[in-house]
């Protein structure tokens, strides 16, 4: 896994994107660079929201996507986000 998908997988950014307040399914999530410098990357990001009902069964999966930058140190690791 990728420096890049691991930090998408455990941030809390992401929930910015979901419209109807459910949770991340982490499996669905995938990521395509749309632009790099060599400290910057800007990414499309796209997700399933879980929706579920008061029992915890899933209802509904509900697509979500959008962008941020993210500012990586030399080692590629990410050390900031901003959702664009």
């Amino acid at each position: 896994m990728s420096a890049i998908e691991c930090y998408l997988k455990s941030c809390r950014e992401l929930a910015r994107f979901c419209s109807l307040n459910g949770w991340i399914d982490n499996a669905s999530l995938h990521y395509s660079v749309d632009w790099e410098s060599d400290y910057e990357v800007r990414v499309d990001i796209e997700f399933d929201e879980l929706l579920m009902e008061g029992t915890g069964r899933q209802t509904e999966r509900v697509s979500c996507f959008g962008q941020m930058r993210l500012y990586l140190n030399r080692n590629g690791q990410v050390i900031h986000s901003e959702i664009l």
